[in-house]
């Protein structure tokens, strides 16, 4: 979800570091709560999260940790089809695959962040990873499309994958399934914005007319996850759509007024709390909280937001291949904390994905 080159105005970044650091920092009001009743309420949010041990699965063959003041986190949004999410996708599809995967990158100083968003389609090669059905090991593979390591290992290949790639440490994970997704947004009340075209796809369940629309869960959802409704289908139009989606978002949490209202915002934080998946590391809510902290002086402006550098495959239209030279460019600059190139973002199949989308949906009746 983001963006196809450097943000200069950080605009639409902002949606991603509430995204990261929104989630943790609602569950901050919850001290508003007070009285007798905090015990509880702490020890009910606390009992939502779920984690993954990182560190256990992956063991010590992982790039160095490199201590210079920055942070790096991997954000999934899982397209599972278990449990509530069933519903979604082709009949006979199963297993879950990483359908929005950012790697977030926060500078030394806490004040500024860098996101880069990975396609799905993108074709990496992928090291070798533990099943996640417990049965044995899966072999590497060459040409190997990004968002399977999720389906084969869960959220640790997908941290290996990740690693492989950019040799850098993931600090941290954060994942967020379809129906947590939708419940979050219909928590607050739902997010407004302005299609300019109409947008149908019926794979994603979108059927918005041209207008100003409050999207609920559902039709969010729709939005987020539509190749159809725009340009060639590729998942570079999608994250088009996605970053658009989350500009809308931002501004929507930003005039709910949570932290005057207790009870709206437990809530939320219960909804929060319920719909992601962390790593150890974060899988309390003090851990959570300071997390947040660590974060809270990152604003929009600060934010710069690109799509990994790539072009599509030769050999198969439908998928898309790293721009050696410039993801090399990408990786090195965020492993010495330094910002992206922006000759480092440029690629025909990023200009053909903004000419697609450019204009089709706005923040709702606000100007951009």
């Amino acid at each position: 979800m983001a963006d196809e080159g450097v943000d200069e105005t950080g605009t639409g970044a902002g949606g991603h570091r509430r995204a990261l650091r929104g989630l943790a920092w609602l569950l901050a009001g919850v001290l508003l709560l007070g009285g007798a009743a905090f015990g509880w309420v702490w020890f009910r949010l606390d009992g939502n999260l779920r984690s993954i041990d990182i560190d256990a699965a992956l063991g010590t063959d992982r790039p160095e940790d490199i201590d210079n003041g920055s942070m790096d986190i991997l954000v999934l949004g899982s397209d599972s089809r278990e449990g509530a999410n069933r519903r979604y996708g082709s009949s006979g599809q199963s297993g879950a695959r990483s359908d929005t995967a950012m790697v977030v990158h926060v500078h030394e100083g806490h004040e500024k962040a860098t996101v880069v968003s990975i396609p799905r389609d993108t074709l990496v090669e992928r090291p070798a990873c533990q099943r996640d059905d417990g049965k044995g090991t899966a072999p590497p593979a060459a040409r190997a499309m990004f968002n399977e390591s999720y389906k084969i290992g869960g959220p640790a290949c997908a941290v290996a994958t990740v690693e492989a790639m950019s040799g850098i440490r993931m600090d941290h994970y954060l994942e967020v399934d379809f129906t947590g997704f939708k419940r979050l947004v219909d928590e607050l009340g739902g997010v407004e914005i302005t299609t300019r075209v109409p947008l149908r796809d019926r794979e994603s369940r979108l059927d918005l007319p041209a207008g100003t629309h409050t999207l609920d869960g559902e039709q969010s959802l729709g939005l987020v996850r539509t190749r159809h409704a725009v340009g060639n289908g590729s998942d570079l139009g999608r994250i088009q759509l996605q970053q658009a989606f989350v500009r809308a978002l931002t501004d929507q949490v930003g005039e709910v007024g949570l932290f005057s209202d207790p009870g709206k915002l437990y809530d939320l934080a219960d909804t929060a709390t319920r719909a992601v998946t962390t790593d150890s590391a974060l899988a309390g809510v003090n851990e959570l909280l300071g997390f947040a902290r660590n974060l809270r002086n990152i604003e929009s402006r600060d934010m710069t937001m690109i799509t990994l550098p790539v072009e599509y495959d030769s050999a198969d239209p439908n998928r898309v291949l790293p721009l050696e030279h410039k993801t090399r460019m990408v990786w090195d600059a965020l492993r010495q904390d330094l910002p992206v190139p922006r000759s480092a973002t440029d690629s025909p199949a990023a200009d053909e994905a903004r000419e697609d989308t450019s204009g089709v949906v706005g923040h709702g009746t606000r100007r951009e």
